[in-house]
């Protein structure tokens, strides 16, 4: 048992620990509190576990764009035609630049995570490596695959 009262330990309550760090369970026992941002240092780390989740979320949004241009598709030309003309305006290609980087960030993210399971980069450098890569490398491939696409003539204003 730790020589220091904890708090809420009635026989010692001028010297418990007044930092609200503990908690009482309704069996009794005192419990740290989950750490949070005002206990631990922001890390990079931590920035690509919350980006990983955030990014399945948006590949929910991506994936009910696909399945509304498939069902425009499978309901004619005049229907694919609409859905075409709002996906190719300049707010329907933010939308698909910001899906891109959405999607490299879930692709370098799913291969850190698959790379992780494996047992490897678990040390502090390679993890910290790792969620870098995860964290700032899908802006620079989104650019550069949209620069590809208007360089080739696939997409346009």
């Amino acid at each position: 048992m730790s020589s220091s009262p904890l708090p809420g330990d009635a026989s010692n309550e001028q010297s418990a620990d007044r930092t609200g760090r503990f908690v009482r369970q309704p069996n009794g026992r005192i419990r740290p509190l989950s750490p949070h941002l005002q206990i631990w240092r922001w890390h990079v780390t931590m920035a690509a576990s919350i980006l990983f989740r955030v990014t399945i979320g948006a590949m929910s949004v991506a994936s009910a764009i696909a399945v509304g241009w498939l069902a425009a598709l499978a309901f004619g030309p005049e229907s694919y035609a609409k859905v075409s003309a709002c996906l190719g305006s300049p707010f329907g290609l933010f939308i698909a630049f910001g899906l891109t980087v959405v999607l490299f960030s879930f692709i370098l993210n799913g291969a850190r995570h698959l790379f992780n399971d494996t047992g490897r980069g678990l040390t502090l450098n390679s993890a910290n490596l790792l969620s870098n890569v995860a964290v700032w490398a899908p802006i620079p491939l989104g650019v550069l695959f949209w620069v590809l696409l208007f360089a080739t003539g696939r997409v346009s204003l």
